[in-house]
């Protein structure tokens, strides 16, 4: 979920070639595959660039939607529509092309039947269906290398690539504070830390996810909707409320609106039996036995649980500071958005969430922006993202 000013190439400047070629081609495929983010999961946003040796572009395309073209086969196409010939050109692309025939044809049989000469791939498929696409066109005689050398390339790809190697979603923290770190006013008075645009920013966050995880104490204090509004939503997410003690009330907004959007419960076995339990099944919440708490363990196995059951590919945690704490603590946070605002807070009684804790976890800032008087931040899991140095290919 990265974005950025993309550098473009002028005739004015000196033309880049082999491995600066190849980076500056998969920078511009990563760019373009971000755009299928909210659409394309449980898939992979991949994202392709066909063009010749001497940094010609012949065509840009990504997989936009679950079950429709992939990245490689729309680049082709458009290439066709277009008449542009790509015999002995280059696929620039972020994923190994596929080699399997599920709901589109294998993406490596594609290239081969079009000619392509050369295939430039950052991150090898970790899924077992579809992986080998490297080999078959190697096979066929097609040039193919792998480049780590694009830190976005790399990026784009790797939600999909947890998700596939340890069975667990990617994990994006969300929360708004004050520059001292507060997240509450005094007394625990429901106010807006942030402004409209960062709160307009947060539902277009949402409506990219699958999930939206909280804990029972944020909807005791807030009574949050947690639903897309204002803004186009690609995704109806998942509401999910760790709630160990059932102490979901009835008459709360998440209840309200479960009919319109889907509301899952996880709590203590003993209590998914009990009247409560009934009487929120009645109103359209799905109560869940499992780990309801706040510890490594429960949260680890809640987040399986979504993959496993729901087919979750991306969660957004958006909770008070125990349960952001706890998913740092367990390594489970792949990505965070924190919106900073220069709201005044008395510190008397209000929350306020530990400083250290993205560093602690290995989440480093890659991205700042200006969203009216506040600043949002964005961090990544170092692991995941690749910087770009020497020629890495």
């Amino acid at each position: 979920m990265l974005g950025g000013k993309l550098v473009r190439m002028t005739r004015e400047a000196a033309p880049l070639r082999g491995d600066q070629l190849d980076i500056a081609m998969l920078d511009r495929a990563a760019r373009v595959a971000w755009r299928g983010a909210g659409c394309v999961e449980p898939n992979p946003m991949v994202g392709c660039v066909i063009g010749r040796a001497d940094g010609t572009v012949l065509a840009t395309a990504h997989h936009e939607r679950f079950g429709g073209l992939h990245a490689e086969a729309a680049a082709l196409g458009r290439c066709t529509a277009q008449g542009a010939d790509v015999r002995g050109a280059t696929a620039w692309v972020t994923l190994e092309p596929c080699n399997h025939v599920g709901k589109t044809p294998a993406c490596s049989a594609a290239l081969m039947a079009a000619g392509v000469g050369r295939v430039v791939y950052a991150t090898a498929d970790p899924n077992p269906c579809a992986r080998g696409g490297a080999a078959m066109l190697r096979t066929a005689g097609v040039r193919v290398e792998r480049c780590a050398g694009s830190a976005l390339a790399n990026a784009v790809s790797m939600p999909f690539v947890k998700r596939i190697t340890t069975g667990l979603p990617w994990v994006i923290a969300k929360w708004a504070q004050t520059e001292a770190g507060f997240v509450s006013f005094e007394g625990g008075e429901p106010r807006w830390v942030t402004g409209e645009r960062s709160r307009r920013d947060v539902h277009r966050l949402r409506g990219r996810v699958d999930a939206i995880v909280t804990g029972i104490g944020t909807v005791l204090a807030d009574d949050p909707l947690l639903t897309v509004r204002g803004v186009p939503a690609r995704r109806a997410p998942i509401r999910v409320v760790l709630d160990r003690k059932l102490r979901m009330p009835i008459d709360c907004n998440l209840v309200r609106t479960a009919a319109e959007a889907p509301t899952i419960v996880i709590t203590a076995a003993q209590c998914a039996l009990s009247d409560h339990a009934r009487a929120l099944k009645t109103a359209g919440v799905d109560v869940v036995a499992g780990g309801a708490g706040d510890g490594p363990g429960d949260l680890r196995s809640l987040f399986a649980t979504l993959v496993d059951r729901f087919d979750v590919a991306t969660v957004l945690v958006e909770s008070g500071p125990r349960v952001l704490g706890a998913c740092a603590e367990a390594g489970l946070i792949d990505e965070a958005w924190v919106y900073v605002a220069k709201t005044p807070m008395d510190a008397r009684g209000a929350l306020r969430i530990d400083q250290g804790m993205l560093s602690a976890a290995g989440l480093g800032l890659v991205r700042e922006s200006t969203l009216g008087a506040d600043v949002r931040r964005i961090y990544w899991r170092g692991k995941y993202v690749v910087t770009s140095g020497g020629s890495g290919c």
